[in-house]
C-alpha cells in the first residue's frame, strides 16, 4: 500500500494531501498538525468530497500523532510560521529551523525509509536542516521549490503569448527566492525556443516578475501562496510514487556538480522511486554560471546562519 505523510496542514499542506487525494496518488495519506483537530478536520473534509469527486484514497487526520505516519513512502514537510509582509525570509530561519528539525526527528523515527520532501521556509536552508537531521543520502532529501518557480515563470509566458501553458518547458536553478537563475535559453514553446517568441525586454521583465513570484501574493493576500506551491509538492510525490523519471529542477546538496560543493541549490534532476536518480549537468555559459555563482553565495549565507545557531 502506497502511503504519504503531510506535515503541515494550513493552506499548504491542506493543497498538497487535496491533490494527493484527488489524483489517487497515494492509497492513503495522513495529515498531521501541531494544532488540535485541523489536521483532523481537513482529512474529514477531504474524505467527504471524495464521493464528489470520485477518488479512492484515504485521508487520516492526527494532532501530533507520528505513529499514524508509519511506514510512509514519502513525506512532505510544510511545517513552520508563513512569510508575513515585511518580513525576509532569513527572518524565518531559527523559529522554522527549530520546527523542521524536530518534524524530520518524528518522521524519521517511523519511517525510516521515507523519501522527505521540505517545503517550509527559507526553503534551501530548511533542506539543509532536515538532511543533517535525517541523516540520510541526499538523493533522499528534496527541497520543492523549482516546480513553483517555473510553473509561475511558465504561466507568465502562457499569458504574454496567450497560450495554453501545457506547451511551454522551462527549467530554473539556483535558490529559491530573488536570487534564482530562469534559464531563457532552455525554456521552449512547443518546442520553439522562447527567445524567437518574446521579446528580450518582455521575458526579462517576466523573469523579474518570477523572482518575486512569492513577494508579489505576499503583498496582495498579506501571506504566502498554497495552491501553486501545494500541487508542486503534490506533483513530486507522484513522479517519486509512481516512478515517473520526470525531469524537474528540486534543491538538492550539490556534491561538485556544477563545480559547486556543499550547498543547496535547485538544479535539474530525475526523480523516480529511489527520490533523484540522477542529477542531470547542463552546459551553462558565463552569464548562466555568474548567476549561478550570485545565487549560491547568497545560499551559502543564509546556510551559514544556520551553522552559527546550531554552534550556540
Amino acid at each position: 500500500m502506497t502511503k504519504v505523510t503531510v506535515v503541515g496542514a494550513g493552506n499548504v499542506g491542506a493543497t498538497c494531501a487535496d491533490v494527493l487525494a484527488y489524483r489517487e496518488i497515494a492509497e492513503e495519506i495522513v495529515l498531521v498538525d501541531i494544532k488540535e483537530g485541523v489536521a483532523e478536520g481537513k482529512a474529514l473534509d477531504i474524505w467527504q468530497k471524495a464521493p464528489i469527486n470520485a477518488y479512492d484514497s484515504r485521508t487520516v487526520g492526527s494532532t501530533n500523532d507520528y505513529t499514524k505516519t508509519a511506514n510512509s513512502d514519502v513525506v512532505v514537510i510544510t511545517s513552520g510560521l508563513p512569510r508575513k509582509p515585511g518580513m525576509t525570509r532569513d527572518d524565518l530561519i531559527e523559529t522554522n529551523a527549530g520546527i523542521v528539525k524536530s518534524v524530520t526527528e518524528n518522521v524519521i523515527k517511523h519511517s525510516p525509509d521515507a523519501i522527505v520532501i521540505i517545503v517550509s521556509n527559507p526553503l534551501d536552508v530548511m533542506t539543509f536542516q532536515a538532511h543533517i537531521t535525517s541523516k540520510l543520502p541526499r538523493t533522499k532529501v528534496i527541497g520543492m521549490a523549482g516546480i513553483l518557480d517555473t510553473a509561475r515563470y511558465r504561466a507568465f509566458i502562457a499569458e504574454e503569448l496567450n497560450i495554453s501553458p501545457k506547451e511551454i518547458q522551462a527549467i530554473l536553478m539556483g535558490g529559491h527566492g530573488d536570487t534564482m537563475v530562469p534559464l531563457p535559453r532552455y525554456t521552449t514553446v512547443a518546442g520553439i525556443p522562447v527567445t524567437e517568441l518574446i521579446d528580450k525586454d518582455k521575458l526579462d521583465a517576466i523573469i523579474e516578475r518570477t523572482k518575486f513570484g512569492g513577494g508579489e501574493l505576499v503583498k496582495l493576500m498579506g501571506t504566502s501562496a498554497w495552491y501553486a506551491p501545494g500541487s508542486a509538492a503534490a506533483q513530486m510525490v507522484e513522479a517519486i510514487v509512481k516512478n515517473q523519471k520526470r525531469v524537474f529542477p528540486v534543491c538538492i546538496k550539490l556534491e561538485g556538480e556544477y563545480g559547486i560543493d556543499d550547498c543547496y541549490l535547485g538544479v535539474p534532476v530525475i526523480l523516480g522511486k529511489n527520490g533523484i536518480e540522477k542529477v542531470i549537468e547542463l552546459d551553462l555559459n558565463d552569464e548562466e554560471k555568474a548567476l549561478l555563482e550570485t545565487s549560491r553565495t547568497h545560499v551559502k549565507e543564509v546556510m551559514s546562519v544556520l551553522e552559527n545557531l546550531a554552534a550556540k
